[in-house]
């Protein structure tokens, strides 16, 4: 019986809302990795990446995989914290190496109109939480090995995958980190692939740019107080520590850090112009040359994400306070997150924070200011693969170095020398498709495209010159 009419038959077996069968024999096997890893809860709260970490060594063994190659490495002292190094030999022993992190933020199943620990299809959209982040390039850098392996690929250059667990944090031990500091020797690479690298599209589908993420902004957490003597709740008075720290959170809803390019930004925003267009392409060109140019601020800042490459932005995340019912709060706490742009200070964000906040009777507590982040030069060896797999395997949508507003592990392979882009071919629409959210997604095309670059992506790296 043709494969097309087996497929066919299983379709019409599926249970609504199961991962549909697919026609393509080639995608089987990632679909099958992909459900595993996003069913699998790897979450700081209630998750665990060594279970996780277990499952993809048996999958790869079980497919051939050598066992000799693929090595499990669990934190003493965090035993949910493991990752996974596995290595397709090459003719030379410099490396590629295929990073990616498994653990996921939490995610509250009362919140979500979906189980996010079950990858649900609905009308060629994916759903499950790390669907998006970043399950899917996890499991096509599983997926790739696999095919290198079953093809009897013996590349050029050593290919290595990191699985790793800690990016989010969650309590859980950085992976990249502790491999850094303690396995060196089987991360060690000429260049590293990471996440971040996320492609733009619009909200109806359409691909705009190829992102290449080649530099990270820093920052950290501020922490404000409010504190009061308290007393009985019947007997209010005007300084309440929570008045105080509202108002001070509406003085902060309306601090703006002026628009600061680099090399990076300055490039992208030079770049994505011509291919924006229109209204907004024209700000863009009128904001590189004037980066005090407020109307075009406004409107290239209407994307949160172009408005975080633009500046330092600072957000309050959390609060906590009181301790009764039927008592004034004694103390409240505000969590400041400040992502500064590469070269900003945290002096100079403490400095901002004072003066929008405006009140002397409140604390704020600044963190540490981090070692300067390591970019790696972009050159045209780096560039040329992405650039040939975005026109053979995504149209030819046009590829931008940019800026992430966010943080990924490459900041520590970078800070300790392995030069590290993050790259996808995974499009993501304007809303950032739920990430760190509710009802995480992903469209199944977009997907099984990154799918398709990424395997050639990753094979002329390996066979060309690092």
């Amino acid at each position: 019986m043709p494969y097309a009419k087996i497929a066919f038959a299983l379709a019409l077996l599926t249970p609504a809302g199961a991962f549909a069968a697919t026609a393509d024999p080639g995608e089987v096997q990632y679909r099958a990795i992909l459900k595993e890893l996003v069913e699998t809860d790897s979450t700081g709260a209630t998750g665990n990446c060594t279970t996780l970490v277990e499952k993809v060594a048996a999958r790869m063994k079980g497919a051939g995989f050598p066992a000799e190659n693929i090595q499990l490495l669990v934190p003493p002292d965090d035993t949910k914290a493991g990752n996974l190094v596995a290595i397709l030999p090459g003719r030379q022993p410099d490396a590629l190496l295929l990073l990616g992190h498994i653990d996921t933020v939490n995610a509250k199943r009362a919140d979500w109109k979906r189980d996010p620990f079950t990858l649900i299809e609905e009308n060629g959209v994916l759903y499950g939480r790390g669907v998006a982040d970043m399950k899917s390039q996890a499991a096509a850098w599983i997926d790739t090995l696999l095919r290198f392996n079953k093809e009897g690929l013996k590349p050029k250059h050593t290919v290595k995958m990191a699985l790793t667990c800690g990016e989010e944090g969650g309590g859980r031990v950085n992976g990249a980190k502790w491999l850094v500091d303690n396995h060196r020797d089987l991360i060690d690479a000429k260049l590293g692939l990471n996440e971040g690298g996320n492609g733009e599209m619009t909200q109806d589908g359409k691909r705009v740019v190829v992102s290449v993420l080649v530099a990270e902004k820093g920052g950290g957490n501020f922490i404000l107080e409010a504190t009061n003597p308290g007393g009985h709740s019947s007997r209010p008075r005007p300084d309440n520590a929570l008045y105080s720290m509202g108002r001070a959170m509406d003085r902060l809803s309306k601090l703006e850090f002026p628009v600061t390019f680099n090399e990076s930004s300055k490039g992208f925003f030079t770049r994505m112009a011509p291919i924006v267009g229109g209204e907004t392409g024209a700000a863009m060109a009128r904001l590189v040359a004037n980066p005090k140019d407020a109307d075009a601020d406004r409107i290239v800042s209407q994307s949160p994400l172009w408005h975080g490459m633009l500046r330092t932005t600072c957000v309050p995340t959390m609060i906590e306070g009181g301790h009764a019912a039927n008592a004034l709060p004694q103390s409240v706490r505000l969590t400041i997150n400040c992502r500064l742009l590469p070269g900003d200070t945290i002096d100079n964000a403490n400095a901002m924070l004072l003066k929008a906040i405006a009140d002397p009777e409140l604390t704020l507590i600044k963190p540490e200011q981090g070692p300067s982040p390591v970019f790696p030069k972009i050159t045209p060896q780096i560039m040329g693969p992405i650039e040939k797999a975005s026109k053979d395997q995504l149209g030819g949508t046009p590829v931008v170095p940019f800026m992430t507003t966010a943080g990924t592990d490459g900041r520590t392979l970078n800070a300790a020398g392995i030069p590290t882009i993050g790259v996808s071919g995974m499009f993501r629409e304007p809303d950032g498709n739920g990430v760190h959210g509710l009802n995480e997604r992903y469209r199944v095309s977009v997907i099984m495209d990154g799918r398709r670059f990424l395997y050639q992506l990753v094979r002329s790296y390996a066979e060309g010159d690092l």
